[in-house]
């Protein structure tokens, strides 16, 4: 009881922690998107926290915006390679440096004007916001597991189990192990594909939790991002299609139905081929919709706040209550939907994978 107590303790502290953060986070967030006329542009919150930039954005500080710039690496149209701080851009009037300008058309793509007075997209290997994101989450996942790692090391069988946060970290992993991809994939083949189901959980997880910090190194919405959701969903499909055995090939291209569904015309094969690919844009859109639908409910709700607030104090202070209210709800259920979006996707590649190595039929 007295562990319990301790732990609800700590539990309290680090949830008040967290929506301290986000309460000076977000008025933050707020005056970065106000318009001309001083009113919140809650589409600017919104679109703006889910969209990539070439800077990281952290506080507005008495109209001025204090961000982190990161390295611009272009190729221009003479075949030269530019590399400079994003911080240029913002230091000449009309925001051209070097013939590069982020265009706002475009979401703030960069783009060159050419000679000629057209604009045209340079090859663009630069750093955004949430390439940092996904090192800051790959830096994690190797501080984690290589410490954990190294407490194994010179152990013996039969030696004492790990605690604290080695311990922590085992029960993780062979909970997913045991529960998740050992009965999806099957017991032949599980430990093949171990390692690849356990980076893409982690590395979802990790990405989730970090993306419900409002502050730096935190905020980044990286599986609210399609671009990073179907590269995942690309790596499982290579992951079934590449290493599944004949009788997966012979179940799509000649399927256990009778002969007139797939001779002379070959529905049950259109079918199954069709399939290949449904299912990698299934396990992209669910993992994207889902964050993207989340971290959009927290900045509209928290919008609320600074809308009614400039219409009505009366109104303002009641709807800042209800507001908050629902604010601390939405962020709980954020914590569950991270784990559980990780599980899902991981869920769901396992059971493809084992479906890529069924056995043979007579």
């Amino acid at each position: 009881m007295k562990l319990f107590s301790c732990n609800l303790q700590k539990w309290a502290q680090w949830l008040c922690a967290f929506l301290l953060c986000s309460a000076l986070a977000l008025p933050a967030s707020a005056a970065h998107a106000e318009g001309n006329d001083g009113a919140i542009d809650v589409k600017e919150i919104v679109l703006g926290h889910m969209s990539d930039a070439y800077d990281w954005h952290i506080v507005t500080w008495n109209g001025h915006h204090i961000s982190i710039p990161l390295p611009v690496i272009v190729r221009g149209e003479d075949g030269a390679w530019h590399f400079f701080s994003s911080a240029r851009f913002h230091e000449s009037a009309d925001g051209v440096y070097e013939g590069f300008f982020l265009n706002e058309e475009d979401n703030g793509k960069i783009y060159e004007r050419l000679a000629d007075g057209s604009a045209d997209k340079p090859l663009n290997l630069s750093m955004t916001k949430d390439v940092v994101q996904i090192w800051i989450v790959v830096a994690i996942m190797a501080i984690v597991f290589l410490s954990a790692a190294r407490w194994y090391k010179g152990r013996k069988p039969g030696d004492k189990a790990p605690g604290g946060f080695v311990g922590l970290v085992e029960m993780f992993v062979m909970s997913i192990v045991d529960d998740l991809i050992r009965p999806s994939v099957g017991e032949k083949h599980y430990l093949k594909y171990t390692p690849y189901l356990l980076t893409v959980f982690f590395f979802i997880f990790i990405t989730n939790l970090l993306g419900l910090i409002p502050i730096f190194p935190g905020g980044a919405n990286i599986t609210g991002n399609i671009n990073i959701t179907f590269f995942l969903a690309l790596c499982t499909t290579l992951m079934v299609n590449l290493f599944g055995n004949k009788e997966y090939w012979k179940e799509i291209f000649w399927p256990p139905v009778p002969t007139w569904l797939k001779v002379p015309v070959p529905m049950m094969p259109v079918i199954e081929i069709f399939g290949i690919f449904t299912k990698p844009f299934a396990l992209m859109v669910r993992l994207f919709a889902n964050m993207m639908g989340g971290h959009a409910i927290i900045l509209s709700l928290a919008s609320v706040i600074f809308i009614t607030c400039q219409i009505n104090a009366v109104i303002g202070t009641s709807l800042t209550f209800v507001s908050f209210l629902m604010m601390v709800f939405m962020n709980c259920l954020e914590l569950l939907v991270a784990f559980i979006q990780a599980y899902v996707f991981t869920m769901l590649s396992a059971v493809f994978i084992g479906l890529a190595h069924p056995e043979h039929h007579e």
